[in-house]
């Protein structure tokens, strides 16, 4: 069975009909995005740093768990994904920009942006302006397209955003976080409150102020920089593996797919041929076992009287 794209009456940007040609593999390529790929090198070398004696901790993987639930199912999953680019939910708006805070603090890029390129991957996945499709390669769907900039079909900032999330720049607070890169300073704030409170932890212990900063200094490695890096694959993941292994209840026109592990890590982001075939569905498992704990988190805030006009799967069975 195949199911159609957005609805026009309910989306701000309707994705046209896909072209039929493949990828292509020569994808202009102007320079490596110096700032993106420094960050990405310097948190992938602090890893090992995390693992030292010295600063491991239970606490600070216990961190990662539940940080990467916060700041990445409810951030990234439920407000960048569902909420922002999708309409899948609304929130009252002062929780829905408290959740867009928890996504910047995932450290991937601020919501205006996220949330452009994302609507930019429905418009063409898997095709010629798709910006990560795997059918260049798996490297370039998971994290290369990434650090490198594009030169051709205007891949510039300015002109994504204007063009595919221009009812997020409508509105004062994301223009706020965009503009001057505000939503960087909102990351850095929330990395040195880790430091801090670990170091206020470690000193209230203590009272020594090696063992403080030692403290203060695994809440950041664990808390902030190993919780991202895990947060950064499980997202680029559904780019990735989930267009590449997995099963399909619907024939759309990408190569989207179901994959059970990618759903795991992803809090239910790894139902992916069942998202691409029903867009602003808040539910991305159709059948019972598929289990979307972003969902539960949804039907959670709607019992407490904070979500509203949840949008569910179309009523046609999957394969049928």
């Amino acid at each position: 069975m195949s199911i159609s794209s957005l609805d026009p009456k309910q989306v701000a940007v309707v994705p046209p009909e896909c072209t039929t040609a493949a990828l292509d593999s020569s994808v202009p390529i102007r320079a490596l995005r110096r700032q993106t790929t420094g960050a990405f090198t310097l948190f992938h070398l602090l890893i090992p740093v995390a693992f030292l004696p010295w600063f491991f901790s239970w606490a600070g993987v216990a961190s990662v768990v539940w940080g990467n639930y916060l700041f990445g199912s409810v951030g990234i999953c439920l407000c960048y994904h569902r909420i922002l680019t999708h309409g899948s939910v609304k929130l009252p708006k002062w929780l829905e920009y408290t959740f867009a805070i928890f996504g910047i603090c995932s450290l991937q890029d601020s919501p205006a942006h996220w949330v452009a390129i994302h609507r930019l991957h429905h418009k063409h996945s898997d095709h010629d302006d798709d910006p990560h499709s795997p059918r260049k390669s798996l490297f370039w769907s998971h994290v290369g397209w990434l650090l490198t900039k594009r030169t051709d079909h205007g891949y510039h900032r300015s002109e994504v955003i204007q063009r595919y999330a221009p009812d997020l720049m409508s509105q004062r607070f994301y223009q706020f976080v965009e503009k001057g890169n505000v939503w960087v300073w909102i990351f850095v704030t929330h990395a040195a409150l880790f430091f801090l409170a670990g170091f206020l932890m470690g000193w209230s212990q203590t009272g020594n102020l090696v063992a403080a900063t030692k403290t203060g200094t695994g809440a950041f490695l664990w808390g902030v920089v190993m919780r991202v890096v895990v947060t950064w694959h499980f997202t680029w993941s559904v780019n990735s593996l989930a267009h590449v292994w997995g099963y399909r209840n619907y024939e759309t026109r990408d190569d989207s797919r179901n994959n059970w592990l990618v759903a795991l890590v992803t809090w239910g982001e790894g139902w992916h041929n069942n998202h691409h075939a029903d867009q602003r569905s808040a539910a991305h498992g159709h059948r019972w076992w598929e289990i979307d704990l972003t969902y539960t988190t949804i039907r959670i805030l709607k019992a407490f009287g904070l979500a509203r006009d949840i949008v569910e799967p179309r009523s046609a069975k999957p394969g049928s």
